[in-house]
């Protein structure tokens, strides 16, 4: 468990032409740098985006651009990208996570249903894998975890090569 959740005040607007997987590095590391520490702390910070082709699906805006992504998405595979940057006062590590998704052809109802249920906000291309719209997954490859936004092998990896086990005892 974290000691404490400090929020990041950066822009994260994409720059003209940027590709989702640099755009979500960027991201992170962006996130790393506006964020103090004090000596001995190791700081933690992810971004996760949704691509399509090389469109960033960022979190929606309100409910018309959370259909419009789904309708985009609907029977289509697009890749999701979770990056990590994982700092210490004298280290600093990035890894990349990239999965692909399936959705199934989803119905106009069936969208409309979804965006009903709000699981959409504040959700990297309008969904979230492990709320009720799982039930549109068709295929996935890669990090379910990651998918979600933390991708929790490679997290426990960084945390290990800045001498922090996550199976330490208390």
């Amino acid at each position: 468990m974290p000691d404490e959740i400090r929020k990041p005040d950066i822009d994260e607007t994409p720059r003209a032409a940027e590709l989702p997987r640099a755009y979500c590095a960027r991201m992170a590391r962006e996130k790393s740098e506006a964020i103090a520490l004090a000596p001995g702390e190791i700081l933690l910070t992810a971004d996760t985006s949704v691509a399509a082709g090389r469109l960033i699906l960022g979190k929606p805006r309100d409910a018309d651009e959370a259909r419009s992504f789904l309708d985009l998405l609907s029977g289509r595979r697009h890749r999701v990208h979770t990056a990590l940057a994982l700092r210490t006062n004298d280290r600093f590590w990035i890894r990349n996570v990239e999965s692909r998704v399936r959705l199934k052809r989803l119905s106009p109802q069936e969208i409309e249903g979804y965006i009903a249920t709000d699981d959409w906000q504040g959700k990297a291309g309008g969904y979230a894998i492990q709320g009720p719209a799982a039930a549109f997954v068709a295929w996935m490859q890669g990090s379910f975890t990651g998918i979600v936004g933390l991708p929790l092998h490679e997290t426990a990896q960084l945390l290990d090569a800045a001498g922090y086990s996550i199976w330490r005892s208390a």
